[in-house]
C-alpha cells in the first residue's frame, strides 16, 4: 500500500527553509545543506520540491507573499491618492522590521541570481514587474493615463528598490526613511498634477 502524502510536510518544511535563510545566502542553497541544517534527509526535500530550481522558485514566492498582501488591500477599497499613498508608506512599516528586512535581501538575491545562471526562472525579476503592474494599475484607477501611469510606477519601485537595498546594506533606518519620504512627497505631488488633485 502506498504512503499517504502529509499535506501539510511541504509548508511546514518551506516555513523552515525560508527561516534559515533569513541568516544564509540564497546562492548556497542545495539539498544536502538545507538537508542538513533542518535535520531531515535530501530525499525528503527531493520528493517535495522536486529540482533546486522548483525549490528556490517556493522559497521567492513565499517570501514575496507579501507583495500580492498589499497589491490586494489597496485594490480593495475606493481608489484615491491618499489611500494609494498609504499603501505606499504602509509598504515601507514593513520593510522596517528586522525579520522582513532579511527575506528583501533573499528577494534581491534571487533576481541577482537570475541575471548571472540563464537557467534559474526563480521569479526575482518578477517581483519588479508586478510591483510595477500593482502601481500603474493603482495610477490608471486614479485617472492617470496609461503611458504616465507606466513611468510614475516604475520611477515609484525603482526608487523603493534602491531605498530597500539602503535598509539592507546600511541598517540606517532614520536616514532611509529620511529620502523615502521625500521622495514619496514629490511623487505624490507628480500624481496629484497629473490627476488635478491640489497639493497640500
Amino acid at each position: 500500500m502506498a504512503r499517504r502524502t502529509d499535506p501539510d510536510r511541504k509548508p511546514e518544511l518551506l516555513a523552515a527553509i525560508v527561516e534559515h535563510l533569513r541568516e544564509h545566502p540564497l546562492s548556497g542553497v542545495t539539498f544536502r545543506t538545507l538537508a542538513d541544517a533542518l535535520g531531515v534527509s535530501p530525499f525528503t526535500l527531493v520528493y517535495h520540491f522536486g529540482t533546486r530550481n522548483e525549490l528556490i522558485i517556493e522559497i521567492i514566492r513565499a517570501v514575496t507573499a507579501r507583495q500580492q498582501q498589499v497589491i490586494d488591500a489597496e485594490l480593495a477599497v475606493e481608489p484615491s491618492l491618499e489611500t494609494h499613498i498609504a499603501a505606499i508608506r504602509d509598504s515601507w512599516l514593513g520593510f522596517l522590521v528586522p525579520s522582513t528586512r532579511a527575506l528583501l535581501r533573499l528577494e534581491f538575491e534571487a533576481a541577482l541570481m537570475e541575471v548571472t545562471d540563464p537557467g534559474l526562472r526563480a521569479g526575482g525579476r518578477d517581483v519588479h514587474a508586478r510591483w510595477v503592474e500593482w502601481g500603474a494599475q493603482a495610477l490608471e484607477r486614479l485617472g492617470v493615463e496609461p503611458a504616465e501611469a507606466a513611468i510614475e510606477a516604475r520611477i515609484l519601485v525603482d526608487q523603493l528598490y534602491g531605498f530597500q537595498i539602503d535598509l539592507v546594506v546600511t541598517r540606517d533606518d532614520a536616514g532611509a526613511t529620511a529620502a523615502f519620504e521625500r521622495a514619496v512627497d514629490a511623487y505624490r505631488d507628480r500624481i496629484a498634477a497629473l490627476i488635478g488633485v491640489p497639493t497640500a
